[in-house]
């Protein structure tokens, strides 16, 4: 533990140094793709906000910006999140095309222009109180807009924080514990739903990896911003190289000597820490590192069930979308 100390705290130990040049290498077949990122905040011992900026690909989340700050709620300004957006736009790849999707509390007028001026498409979440000008004459609390239990409804081109444009979907599942309704920049359809739900299977486990599934940071005891943030940096590290380790082992078709379920089981990292771990037992080197595929594999599935959850059609009984 006084070794971890002491390395966390070294200022010579930089994302700019170690984690930057990695990611750049991983995302190197990515020029001119889309990809579709992930916003949002994770709080640690109620002292310290985690915000991370990550790619979902394979059922799970790549970071690719982070910072943590001394602060107790998963609430963030904008001047706070924007240098991990600023580090995110500077290390990806020519000419992607990008899909933000991020957590209700993003709701801010100048994060909104800043992903409008980097040409970014993206998704957030509303909270129930926001209120949206659907005319002149007409503004309402985003909740008067919610589709009853079971239907959805498309409201093209409304207003929010008095002059930014958009596009509003609300939906209600009967199995949801509360309506959905999700803002964008690109026209409504039952897609935005399928595509904002990726937000819920990529940011969340990885989170959950973080904390206890895989690293168990809430162990290290480590207190100081400076040095969480140095130590998730790390941690980034070895999550990128677990699952590159992973993805050879898959095109190895080394799979089932690892993973026993019929189909994979194992996210990229646990099937990746796996390997790393048989490889330091034998003695054996680590592969040589691939670039991340391009085309995000199907998430991992555990069980019969988990795998029907996931292949499972959502319908609504109606779909009103509303005239502008």
């Amino acid at each position: 533990m006084e070794r971890l100390n002491y390395f966390v705290h070294n200022p010579q130990i930089t994302a700019e140094t170690f984690y930057v040049p990695l990611l750049q290498q991983f995302l190197s077949a990515w020029e001119g793709m889309a990809m579709t990122l992930t916003l949002d905040t994770s709080v640690l011992w109620d002292e310290y906000c985690l915000i991370e900026v990550c790619l979902i690909w394979g059922g799970r989340s790549i970071p690719l910006g982070q910072a943590v700050l001394e602060h107790g709620s998963a609430s963030v300004g904008f001047e706070d999140y924007r240098p991990v957006l600023e580090a995110t736009l500077r290390l990806l790849p020519a000419g992607c095309r990008v899909m933000l999707l991020a957590d209700r509390g993003f709701e801010h007028a100048t994060f909104i222009r800043w992903l409008e001026h980097h040409q970014w498409s993206w998704m957030i979440r509303a909270k129930s109180s926001l209120n949206v000008t659907l005319s002149p004459e007409a503004t309402v609390p985003v909740e008067r807009l919610f589709a009853p239990q079971g239907e959805a409804y498309l409201v093209p081109e409304v207003t929010i924080l008095q002059d930014i444009p958009c596009h509003l979907a609300t939906a209600h599942l009967t199995w949801a514990a509360e309506p959905w309704a999700v803002l964008s920049n690109i026209p409504p359809s039952l897609q935005t739903f399928e595509v904002y739900g990726q937000r819920f299977g990529g940011i969340e486990p990885h989170f959950k990896d973080y904390k206890s599934a895989a690293f168990e940071l809430i162990r290290s005891h480590l207190r100081g911003a400076q040095a969480l943030s140095c130590l998730l940096m790390l941690l980034a590290a070895a999550t990128l190289i677990a699952v590159t380790i992973a993805i050879v082992v898959m095109r190895e078709n080394r799979r089932n000597r690892l993973d026993w379920h019929s189909q994979r089981g194992l996210s990229f990292l646990q099937l990746g820490l796996r390997e790393l771990k048989r490889l330091c037992y034998q003695h054996l080197p680590i592969p040589a590192l691939l670039t991340l595929p391009r085309m995000s594999p199907p998430p991992a599935a555990a069980s019969l069930k988990k795998r029907a959850k996931l292949e499972t059609k959502v319908e609504f009984s109606r779909v009103t979308v509303f005239s502008t």
